[in-house]
């Protein structure tokens, strides 16, 4: 086995890269004065909803709470029931239920994996609020299908941003679309904290005030809670380290692409389904997930490539609507996301990554198929 291994996606790498400037800003905080919000948020709302092309930015502990407070804010509540898909880290449909709204959840399409607009049009009744829009893996929902629904409907448009952070559809950045988004900082996101931490964009002056709000015990002025609110801030110092790494995403970003086409170039003569890019979208490969003809054919792959020293991911290996919490949760038929559970397989991919590492990847993958033909 070689010495170093290869995993699916790699934090500490993306620290060492930017050590020296990751630890001035981190003894920047420490040095104080604000240990709970502050400065440093203030900056890191304003430059990241400056960089997604949206009005307001409002940092939250974390991505579900994001989803979450975006919902709240929307007004949305019982009684109300928020389309999703079922093809998603539960993350997506734990944020609905907190809410005290009811999830409903629609198929994807096959060849982007993102919710597929006939199946949200299928599911939709009186008691439908809202459209929640997971840009997963990195490409962008079909946002123009959806905002037609929604504005025919009457709906909601919310985006979740946790996989897409610098995707774009039709030269804009995915989060500055619907009435508000949610992103996470995930250490694995491609804007990765070291923690936890995430963030609500919107246009929407009304919303980003009721975001703050609820996010601090519906404080305007401390110890006055003017609403029923929370606590989920997002802490300074993960907003210090998110400001210096957001000087960097674009061009993390282009080596993410990067590395995919390189992908894309080694593997296209084999038996995989590939990443499609759709017209329009600029992808941010947050993963490079493939195909394979069957579950039998994923396991075995992914077993050859962990005996080689590479560690490849399934995202995701069971749909939501299959998992015991949910199993009595409404949706549309399933085919496309039932069948990517079994099939989808993470390959590594990570601006840190070298040339020499992918074209590793790709010639294991490569010497799978081989031993089988």
């Amino acid at each position: 086995m070689p010495s170093t291994p290869l995993l699916t996606s790699d934090p500490r790498a993306g620290y060492l890269a930017l050590r020296t400037e990751i630890d001035a800003a981190i003894r920047e905080v420490l040095e104080g004065p604000a240990y709970i919000l502050g400065e440093a948020v203030s900056r890191f709302e304003a430059g990241f909803a400056a960089f997604n092309g949206a009005r307001f930015g409002i940092g939250v502990n974390n991505g579900t709470d994001a989803l979450h407070l975006a919902l709240r804010a929307l007004g949305l509540g019982a009684g109300d029931e928020v389309i999703t898909v079922s093809h998603t880290a539960v993350a997506t449909v734990a944020a609905i239920d907190m809410a005290g709204a009811t999830p409903v959840l629609a198929d994807v399409d096959p060849r982007t994996r993102t919710i597929d607009p006939k199946a949200v049009e299928a599911l939709i009744t009186p008691r439908t609020k809202a459209v929640i829009a997971v840009h997963l893996y990195g490409h962008p929902a079909d946002l123009e299908a959806l905002q037609s629904i929604c504005a025919k409907h009457g709906l909601r448009l919310i985006e979740d941003c946790a996989q897409a952070h610098a995707a774009e559809w039709n030269g804009r950045k995915v989060g500055s679309f619907g009435h508000a988004s949610a992103f996470s900082f995930y250490p694995t996101k491609n804007l990765g904290a070291i923690g936890d931490a995430g963030m609500v964009l919107t246009n929407d002056q009304h919303v980003a005030d009721r975001v703050r709000l609820l996010r601090q015990y519906g404080w305007r002025a401390p110890q006055h809670s003017e609403l029923r609110g929370w606590n989920s801030r997002l802490d300074p110092l993960q907003a210090a380290i998110l400001s210096v790494k957001l000087k960097h995403l674009d061009a993390h970003t282009l080596r993410r692409r990067e590395l995919a086409q390189r992908y894309l170039d080694q593997l296209a003569d084999l038996p995989l389904v590939l990443p499609v890019v759709s017209h329009g979208c600029a992808h941010a490969y947050h993963l490079f997930v493939v195909e394979a003809a069957d579950q039998a054919t994923r396991d075995a792959l992914r077993a050859h490539l962990l005996r080689a020293g590479i560690h490849a991911g399934i995202h995701y290996p069971e749909p939501v609507h299959a998992q015991p919490a949910y199993l009595g949760v409404t949706h549309g038929p399933m085919p496309v996301s039932e069948r990517l559970a079994r099939t989808v397989l993470s390959l590594p991919l990570y601006p840190e990554m070298t040339d020499a590492d992918a074209d590793r990847v790709a010639s294991s993958v490569h010497e799978f198929y081989s031993a089988r033909s």
